[in-house]
């Protein structure tokens, strides 16, 4: 069992940075408050304040959780059950066919000889993957050690813990592949920008980069406020809109090859937002009583799909774009 988890007071203490006053993607001042919200999913003490940028429309957590805060809370989301929860939806039939759609978009394009997967994880994804590009190579990069255990069963050739963007790690995979993919990485990031730079420094010429966000100008967002569950309060640090993202690449001299608000849609708002709701209301012992409802709920959320992801209430998006050479 871990130790109980400090109180995490607001602030600039040991768990927060100073607060921001301006916006962490394009310098604007003009911030106004998006939501405030405690910690839905362990419960913990404290409120999280969300901001937005008028001028850009970047979201982002601020105060920011400081290197040592954000570190008990991933403690908390790994030696707990959520962990294992996600884990079992990537292994699902629809996770694998998920994996399956991502992974396809690049049948199109040359086979690549060698693939990193940011942020994977358990590997599940390269293990899919592998399925349609038998002869490439799948490497994976993790902030934690479960990336060791995902090469140690052979979801991947090497494995690599740490964030893509420190000096140690990217001075071993510099210009190394010829895709390198993200599938909801970067808003876990604290430089989600320096990361994107990085991920290009491991491509060779001509590589491409493989992008899955959530989108935070989704209807959902507005609709379900704090219990829209990509908010994700307080490991989601930051909240790219697309025009950012692909001005970012451009900029870089990466060329877009495409983007999709539909495919990357993952059918779990409603859901997710009365799991979390009943979850703040009704004791423990109790929630196994509201089983049924989010039962109801979930088969409502993948019901109205294939009309949502058409529409401003698709939760994601993806980015596809070429490395100039």
């Amino acid at each position: 069992m871990p130790p109980p988890t400090p109180e995490l007071a607001p602030g600039p203490d040991r768990f927060h940075e100073p607060r921001r006053e301006d916006c962490p993607w394009c310098g604007s001042r003009r911030l106004r408050t998006r939501l405030r919200t405690p910690d839905l999913l362990h419960h913990r003490p404290g409120t999280f304040t969300v901001d937005e940028c008028r001028d850009c429309a970047h979201v982002f957590q601020n105060p920011r959780l400081s290197p040592e805060g954000l570190a008990l809370y991933h403690r908390d989301f790994y030696e707990g059950r959520l962990e294992d929860y996600t884990d079992r939806l990537q292994t699902t039939r629809a996770g694998r066919r998920r994996h399956r759609a991502a992974a396809r978009v690049m049948l199109a394009l040359p086979e690549p000889e060698s693939w990193l997967d940011v942020g994977t994880g358990h590997a599940h994804f390269p293990r899919t993957a592998k399925e349609l590009f038998a002869y490439t190579s799948f490497d994976g990069l993790d902030p934690t050690l479960r990336v060791a255990r995902a090469q140690a069963e052979g979801r991947v050739e090497e494995a690599h813990c740490g964030y893509l963007a420190s000096p140690e790690v990217l001075a071993r995979l510099r210009g190394r592949y010829d895709v390198v993919s993200m599938f909801h990485h970067l808003e876990h990031t604290p430089d989600p920008r320096a990361e994107l730079r990085a991920a290009l420094t491991a491509l060779r010429p001509g590589g491409h980069v493989l992008i899955d966000v959530p989108n935070p100008r989704s209807a959902f967002a507005r609709l379900l406020g704090r219990w829209w569950i990509p908010y994700g309060q307080p490991r989601h640090l930051h909240l790219m809109p697309l025009d950012n993202l692909r001005a970012e690449l451009e900029s870089q001299g990466c060329e877009i090859l495409g983007t999709d608000r539909k495919s990357p849609h993952l059918p779990f708002d409603i859901s997710a937002a009365v799991g979390l709701a009943l979850g703040r209301v009704l004791p423990k012992r109790w929630l196994r009583v509201a089983a049924p409802l989010i039962a109801v709920a979930r088969a409502a959320d993948h019901a109205l799909a294939p009309l949502l992801r058409r529409t401003p209430f698709s939760n994601a998006y993806r980015i596809v774009a070429r490395k100039g050479r």
